[in-house]
């Protein structure tokens, strides 16, 4: 078998999923399918695409490997729709998993904070006890217990405070408001670590390439998110910044004051310790991450 990787990502047209494409599309033989063209909850077309995968990698000389980046991320939404955030963020990982360990295929699978109760007062560790409060969470939870219940060579990777180029997050709505208001508030007690889904496409294909080549980590949870933490607000301010708008125009003030269905974690930092113990390179710092982010969002532009 030679270092060449074959990887499989669902949820391929997602932000992360899209970068994970692009990092990878030069020497990696990708296929990054979208829920359109990979239902996860559908066993006949996990089976099929895992077998497709696992059969192309062994015709090749290759090493197969399925990230899964598919996941019902709503979370708002997921509080009075469990049962389809269920089936996507628990039975759609228990099929992908199933198939994985039928076809001997690696699988790297990625969660979420929201599997821990948010009231830590230092960065969680993988093997900390989880407590989510949220429907989302849970289900995220079930996931998690579902891949490594499955007897699949299977990885847990948690994040969070994810970001990137495409669709629907923080970064992409703090710029459109910026030109929509004089001034905005942003809750300042809710921390976190925010991660560049690019940076997190990278770490990842750090971990599936190790995986590849025999050298797995031993630890089957890790934690990967960009370095530091800040608060929404901070993180916020940090994006007026960057827009050249006035920082001072965002205002603090706490969760009580924007009802929610659903209480998002107060503390959200996850510890890289077990990431770095494995080998694998620390994402780096969340404001180094956030300029290079908008340093392509301007070449994004240009071209």
């Amino acid at each position: 078998m030679g270092d060449k990787l074959c990887l499989l990502v669902p949820g391929g047209t997602g932000q992360l999923g899209t970068d994970l494409a692009a990092l990878a599309s030069d020497t990696v033989s990708v296929r990054a399918a979208g829920s359109a063209e990979l239902d996860i909850t559908s066993a006949g077309s996990v089976i099929e695409a895992v077998s497709a995968l696992a059969d192309e990698a062994q015709a090749s000389g290759s090493r197969a490997v399925v990230i899964n980046a598919a996941a019902y991320t709503a979370v708002d939404a997921a509080e009075s729709d469990e049962e389809r955030a269920f089936a996507v963020n628990a039975d759609g990982p228990r099929v992908l998993a199933a198939a994985c360990s039928s076809r001997r295929v690696p699988l790297v699978h990625v969660s979420t904070d929201y599997v821990f109760p948010g009231d830590a007062d230092r960065p969680y560790q993988p093997d900390d006890p989880l407590g989510p409060r949220s429907a989302y969470g849970r289900t995220k939870a079930a996931g998690e217990d579902a891949v490594l219940g499955s007897g699949a060579s299977a990885w847990i990777v948690r994040t969070g405070w994810v970001y990137g180029l495409t669709g629907k997050n923080f970064v992409r709505t703090m710029m459109r408001l910026e030109s929509e208001r004089d001034t905005l508030s942003v809750v300042d007690d809710q921390r976190g670590a925010p991660t560049w889904s690019a940076d997190l496409a990278a770490g990842l294909l750090e971990l599936a390439r190790a995986i590849a080549a025999g050298q797995g980590p031993r630890q089957r949870v890790l934690h990967c998110t960009g370095g530091g933490e800040t608060t929404w607000f901070g993180f916020a301010r940090a994006i007026f910044g960057h827009l050249g708008a006035d920082p001072e125009r965002v205002r603090p003030c706490t969760s009580a004051e924007f009802p929610s269905p659903v209480e998002r974690p107060a503390y959200s930092v996850l510890s890289a310790d077990a990431w770095r113990a494995a080998g694998l390179a620390p994402l780096r710092d969340w404001d180094e991450a956030l300029t290079a982010y908008f340093e392509a969002l301007r070449s994004a532009a240009v071209r």
